[in-house]
């Protein structure tokens, strides 16, 4: 299995998430590889490493994103492979919850989030983006 960082959706990813009828929640696995320095992309002088760039944009998007109704999970760093073997690819795991793909979708196309990533792009080095979803038979029974 061979996986790629990316730092956007290709167009027919895009499309099938902009696209997407399911009404289920869905839970966004955010895979994150940070820069060792943030890297503005106007040129802006900074201090930051690309983990403190990245939680700048993360701290903006948690309104944003609870504003449409989605909620941040968890977020921690990454320090070793227990089981299998290879490169450890990340430094930090996040989990996001939408109501929908629709409503990520939108997250996504909103006038804020474009302005909040410019420390996103400073930031990363990378990223797997991995939409799961917990539909109701998997879910455990109530207490």
């Amino acid at each position: 299995m061979e996986l790629h960082n990316a730092m956007g959706p290709t167009r027919e990813q895009f499309v099938e998430v902009r696209d997407s009828t399911d009404p289920t929640p869905v839970v966004m696995v955010n895979l994150l590889r940070f820069r060792d320095r943030a890297i503005y992309e106007d040129g802006r002088a900074s201090d930051l490493s690309g983990l403190e760039a990245f939680m700048v944009y993360s701290d903006l998007m948690k309104p944003i994103v609870e504003g449409f109704g989605g909620r941040f999970l968890l977020s921690t760093l990454l320090d070793r492979l227990v089981m299998g073997s290879g490169e450890m690819g990340w430094h930090r795991l996040g989990l996001v919850e939408y109501p929908s793909r629709a409503v990520f979708s939108q997250v996504m196309r909103d006038p804020t989030v474009h302005a909040a990533a410019v420390h996103r792009q400073a930031g990363l080095e990378g990223q797997l983006l991995i939409s799961s979803t917990l539909h109701a038979d998997h879910r455990p029974a109530s207490a």
